[in-house]
């Protein structure tokens, strides 16, 4: 099965993004997202990001944000929106709902073999992507009228400012 039979499938997939290994979903489908969450150990309160795996496929992306993706930074837009768009290798061509594979508020998974056992056990499907790097995607905020780190993570503030020039 393919990431994207997987997820049109209604199934979680587990999954290498270009920095932690990730949990990803059908953003339409309720009962995929109930079950992503609650393998996580996630409040629903607590929003998720869209995953695009290409920048064109992303409706609406303002020109701020098309300075900072692809790459290992979530961008939070006006309409509230979380936006990813990982630098690497295109997994699939559905855009979905995604978190990191680590139960909540635990350490961010590098390989395959860190992510918990229970959360491996209740996927659909995994896919190897090797060691990644480990730091989490850098959160920015590009909904008032000055952007805002909201969580520095892989991509450091000093470069988030210099890209936004």
């Amino acid at each position: 099965m393919t990431f994207d039979e997987c997820i049109r499938a209604g199934g979680v997939v587990l999954f290498p993004a270009d920095t932690v290994y990730g949990l990803a979903c059908d953003p339409g489908n309720e009962e995929a997202i109930e079950r992503m969450y609650a393998l996580k150990g996630r409040p629903r309160e607590k929003r998720s990001a869209l995953m695009y795996f290409s920048v064109d496929d992303v409706p609406d992306l303002p020109p701020a944000a098309c300075k900072l993706l692809p790459g290992p930074v979530t961008v939070v837009l006006s309409d509230g929106r979380g936006i990813r768009v990982p630098d690497g290798p295109r997994l699939g061509s559905v855009p979905v709902l995604q978190t990191s594979a680590n139960p909540s508020g635990g350490p961010d998974p590098r390989r395959l073999d860190d992510v918990d056992a229970a959360i491996r056990d209740g996927v659909d499907l995994e896919i190897d992507g090797g060691e990644l790097p480990g730091s989490p995607s850098t959160v920015v905020d590009l909904s008032g009228e000055e952007p805002r780190i909201l969580r520095e993570g892989a991509v450091p503030a000093d470069r988030i400012r210099a890209l936004l020039r």
